[in-house]
C-alpha cells in the first residue's frame, strides 16, 4: 500500500514511485460492441518491442484478455496496437499439471482477479485447474517466466505457436525450444517470421511437439499450427524458470536479445524493470489530488508511454538494425511501429516532443526509413503499412517534431527526405486507400474530395488534408523552401472553407458540380465522415479557428455552435453503418449531448472557447470531462484508448493545458487537475505547476501567473516551457469572465497570421 499524506480531502505522494499508482487493468472491461478501453494489460517496458498479455481469448480474437474472463489459455508475447488492428507475430507459454491438454480450451484454466497481480513490470496469477501460479517480468525484447508448481510428475509447460504457419524444435541437451511464427493481421512481407527462443533452468523428462492438436515424437516439426510441450517433475512449491526472447531478424539475433537478461535472476529483472518505469513515469510528478486522481493519471501516462513501439534490435555489434515490414530486408538504423497518425498526432506524439524528443527525434529517423523502404509514410502502421482510417496526418507528426525539437537542438536526422515524402504523399494516392491522399487530384483541382465521386468519408478527408497542408506550410517555411511550395500549401489549407455550409453553420459534403449533397442529416455518422457526424468534425480546422468564427457569423455564433454539441440529445442516425457501432453507444450513454469523446475527432473541441472569449467553458468542460469520462477501473475509459492518444488527452489536461493545432508552439490553456505539478525537462530544466485552492469544485482559474507576473493569454508557448517556467493558477469556484478575453489573449489562428 502506497503511503500517503492526507491534507483535507487532498493526498500527496510521500515516496515517488509513480509505478505503484498504475493499473494496467484499467480499460480490459471491453468488448466489441462496447469499448472502456478496448486495450489489454500491456506486461511491457517503456516502448519495448515485445509485450506480454495473459490470454482469456481464443488464438486469434483481438480481445486477447477481457476483465469478465474467469479463464486463461496462455500468456502470450504480443504486438497487438488495438482489438481492431489485431496481433501479428503472437506465440504463447502455458504451464499445466495432469493428463497433456494441447488444445486450448481444454488447457485453460479458471483463474480470479483476487490471485491476479498485475503491474506494468511484473504479472502474477493463480491458475487453479493446474495449481500452478505463473510470473512474468520482460525486458524490452525478452523476458522471464517463473512457474511454480505443486507435487506431481507431471508438470509440463506447453509452447503454442499458433496458426498460419509455425515451427518448433524442442533441443533437450540445451533445455531449449526454438521457433517461429509468421502468424499476422496484415501489413507484413511474405518472409515475416517472428523467431523465438526459451531457455528453462530445469531438465525435461518429456518432450514432445504437436501439429493441429495432436502429441508427435518428433523433436522438429513445422506445419500450418505447431508448437511443443515439455515435462518435469516437481517438488511441491518448487519453481521453474525460462528465458524467453525472439526476433523479427533470426534465432542468432534472439540469442543476442536474450542477452538483455543477461545472468540476471527473476527478481533482478523485475527490479529493473520496475527502476525503468519510475524513471520515466517519473518525469512527471503530481500532487495535491486524490488518489483516484493519481491512479488515472499514471495509469494514463503508462499507456501514453506504450506506443509507437520499438521494432528494432541491437546485433551482435552493438548496431542498430530493423527488420523491415514494408520490404523484408533487414536494414541499419531505427524503426518504430503500431501506432495510428489519425488517432495520435493530436496529443500523443506532440507530448513525446515535449518529455521525450531525444526519442521522438529516433521516431523520426524511423519514418525517413519507413519511406526509403516502401515509398511511402505510414498513416496506420502495423507493423507494415495497413489499409485503415483516412487522412494525411504523418504531416503533422513530421512537422510538429521538426519545428519542436529544431530548437533544441534535437532534430539531427534527415528532415529533408522527411519533407520530400511530405510532398510524396500529399499530390498522389497511395498503393492503399489509407495511404497518400484519396481523392488527391480532386482536392488539388476543386478544393475538396467531391461526396459523389465513390470515396469514402469525403468530407472528414477534406478538413484534415487541410490540416495537414497547414502543416506542411509551417515546416516549408522553416526549411526555406521555396515561395511557390510555401504560398501553395498556404493556399491549400483554408480548403475547410469550401465545406463550410452557412445554412446550418456546419461542415457539409459537396458534389462535384458545387452543390452541397442533400438531404443532410447532421446527425448522420460516417457517409460524408469518419467515425462521427457533422457536429464531430466541423471543428476539424485545428489550426485556423479564427477563420472558421469568421464563418460562423462572429464569435456569438460561434460559442452557440459549440454550447450545441453539449446541449442537443444524443439522436443519431447509424444507416451508413447499418448498425449501431460502439462509438455511437458510447457517446448516446455518455450524457454529455453530441460530444463524443470516446473517439478522438472532437478531443480537442472544448479547448476551442478560449479562441471566443469565453475560456472558463473550456475550464469547466476539460475538468467535467477529466472527472467524469475518466476512472481507475476496468471500465475506465469512455472508448477506445487508442495507442495512447485518449491517455495523452488526459495527461495534457490534467496539466492543465492541450496542443489544438500541432505544428503550432502553442499550448491551449484549460483547468489543472492537481495542485502541484512538476515536469523534469530532457534538457534539465523544470517546469513547475501550481494551483492555489484546487479541489473539484473549484475548476475556474482565477488567474494566473507565468514566472511570477500576471498572465493573461489562453496559452503558453512551447519554448516558454523548454526554458523552464513557473506557472501559478489561483482557482475559484466561480468562472471568472473578465480573464483572457482581449485579442492578445487569444491563440494562434492562421487567419490572424501577421
Amino acid at each position: 500500500m502506497l503511503p500517503y499524506l492526507v491534507s483535507g480531502q487532498d493526498f500527496h505522494v510521500l515516496e515517488q514511485d509513480p509505478v505503484d499508482w498504475v493499473n494496467p487493468l484499467i480499460g480490459t472491461d471491453s468488448k466489441p460492441s462496447f469499448s472502456n478501453g478496448n486495450v489489454y494489460p500491456a506486461i511491457a517496458l517503456p516502448w519495448g518491442m515485445n509485450f506480454w498479455t495473459p490470454q482469456t481469448g481464443p488464438m486469434g480474437n483481438g480481445w486477447a484478455y477481457t476483465y469478465g474472463a474467469d479463464k486463461i489459455r496462455g500468456f502470450k508475447q504480443t504486438h497487438q496496437p488495438s482489438p481492431w488492428m489485431n496481433d501479428y507475430g503472437q506465440f504463447s507459454l502455458m504451464p499445466m499439471t495432469g493428463k497433456i491438454k494441447v488444445n486450448e480450451d481444454d488447457r485453460a484454466s479458471w483463474f480470479s482477479h483476487k490471485a491476479e497481480i498485475v503491474k506494468p513490470y511484473y504479472y502474477s496469477v493463480y491458475l487453479a485447474d493446474h495449481d500452478v501460479t505463473t510470473e512474468i517480468t520482460p525486458t524490452e525484447r525478452a523476458a522471464r517466466f517463473r512457474f511454480t508448481f505443486p507435487e506431481t510428475d507431471s508438470a509440463y509447460v506447453l509452447v503454442d505457436a499458433f496458426d498460419r504457419g509455425s515451427y518448433v524444435k524442442v533441443i533437450p541437451q540445451e533445455r531449449k525450444i526454438i521457433g517461429y511464427t509468421t502468424r499476422n493481421s496484415g501489413g507484413v512481407p511474405e518472409n515475416f517470421k517472428n523467431y523465438f527462443v526459451i531457455v528453462f533452468d530445469k531438465e525435461f523428462t518429456f518432450n514432445q511437439t504437436f501439429s493441429s492438436g495432436a502429441l508427435d515424437e518428433k523433436l522438429e516439426i513445422e506445419a500450418d499450427h505447431v508448437g511443443a510441450v515439455i515435462g518435469f517433475k516437481t517438488q511441491k512449491g518448487e519453481k521453474v524458470n525460462a528465458k524467453v526472447a525472439s526476433s523479427f531478424i533470426s534465432y542468432e539475433q534472439a540469442e543476442i536479445n536474450m542477452k538483455e537478461i543477461g545472468e540476471q535472476d527473476f527478481e533482478a529483472v523485475k527490479t529493473a524493470g520496475k527502476q525503468s518505469w519510475n524513471k520515466e513515469l517519473g518525469r512527471v510528478k503530481v500532487s495535491g489530488g486524490t488518489p483516484d486522481q493519481f491512479r488515472t493519471f499514471y495509469s494514463s501516462l503508462y499507456r501514453t508511454l506504450l506506443f509507437p513501439r520499438k521494432f528494432y534490435e541491437i546485433d551482435a555489434n552493438g548496431d542498430v538494425m530493423h527488420y523491415s515490414p514494408y520490404n523484408g530486408e533487414v536494414l541499419p538504423g531505427y524503426m518504430f511501429t503500431d501506432t495510428g497518425f489519425w488517432d495520435t498526432f493530436r496529443a500523443l506524439f506532440p507530448f513525446l516532443n515535449m518529455m521525450y524528443p531525444s526519442l521522438s527525434a529516433k521516431m523520426q529517423e524511423g519514418l525517413v526509413n519507413a519511406y526509403k523502404e516502401s515509398g511511402w509514410l505510414p498513416e496506420w502502421a502495423s507493423p507494415g503499412l495497413r489499409n485503415v482510417m483516412i487522412g494525411n496526418n504523418s504531416a503533422s507528426v513530421v512537422a510538429d517534431a521538426y519545428l519542436k525539437l529544431s530548437k533544441q537542438n534535437q532534430a539531427d536526422y534527415d528532415v529533408e527526405t522527411l519533407f520530400e515524402a511530405l510532398i510524396h504523399g500529399a499530390n498522389n494516392e497511395g498503393p492503399l486507400t489509407a495511404v497518400g491522399r484519396a481523392g488527391a487530384p480532386y482536392y488539388n483541382e476543386l478544393g475538396y474530395v467531391p461526396y459523389d465521386v465513390n470515396i469514402k468519408e469525403n468530407a472528414a478527408r477534406t478538413l484534415e488534408y487541410a490540416y495537414n497542408d497547414f502543416t506542411i506550410y509551417q515546416l516549408a517555411k522553416a526549411l526555406n523552401k521555396p515561395k511557390d511550395v510555401v504560398d501553395l500549401y498556404k493556399k491549400r489549407s483554408q480548403n475547410y472553407k469550401n465545406l463550410f455550409d452557412p445554412e446550418t453553420r456546419l461542415m457539409r459534403g459537396k458534389m462535384k458540380d458545387g452543390n452541397f449533397m442533400a438531404p443532410f442529416n447532421p446527425f448522420k455518422w460516417g457517409d460524408a465522415f469518419t467515425e462521427g457526424n457533422s457536429w464531430h468534425y466541423t471543428w476539424s480546422v485545428f489550426h485556423d479557428i479564427q477563420g472558421l468564427i469568421d464563418l460562423m457569423g462572429g464569435k456569438k455564433g460561434f460559442v452557440e455552435q459549440l454550447d450545441n454539441v453539449f446541449t442537443l440529445p444524443p439522436v443519431f442516425d447509424e444507416s451508413y453503418y447499418r448498425g449501431v457501432i460502439h462509438e455511437i453507444r458510447e457517446m448516446q450513454v455518455a450524457d454529455m449531448g453530441q460530444y463524443a469523446h470516446g473517439n478522438q475527432p472532437i478531443q480537442h473541441m472544448i479547448y476551442l472557447y478560449n479562441y471566443a472569449n469565453e475560456p472558463w467553458k473550456a475550464q469547466y468542460w476539460a475538468r467535467e470531462t477529466m472527472d467524469k469520462m475518466y476512472l481507475p477501473t476496468p471500465d475506465g475509459y469512455c472508448g477506445d484508448e487508442d495507442n495512447g492518444q485518449t491517455s495523452a488527452w488526459y495527461v495534457f489536461s490534467a496539466l492543465g493545458f492541450y496542443p489544438v493545432s500541432p505544428a503550432t508552439d502553442e499550448y491551449i490553456i484549460g483547468s489543472p487537475l492537481f495542485k502541484s505539478v512538476t515536469l523534469e525537462l530532457e534538457n534539465g530544466k523544470k517546469v513547475n505547476i501550481n494551483a492555489e485552492n484546487n479541489n473539484h469544485g473549484n475548476r475556474y482559474v482565477k488567474s494566473m501567473k507565468l514566472d511570477g507576473k500576471a498572465y493573461t493569454k489562453n496559452f503558453i508557448k512551447h519554448q516558454t516551457l523548454m526554458d523552464g517556467a513557473s506557472i501559478s493558477f489561483t482557482m475559484d469556484e466561480n468562472p471568472n469572465k473578465n480573464r483572457g478575453v482581449k485579442e492578445s489573449d487569444l491563440p494562434f489562428s492562421m487567419s490572424r497570421e501577421k
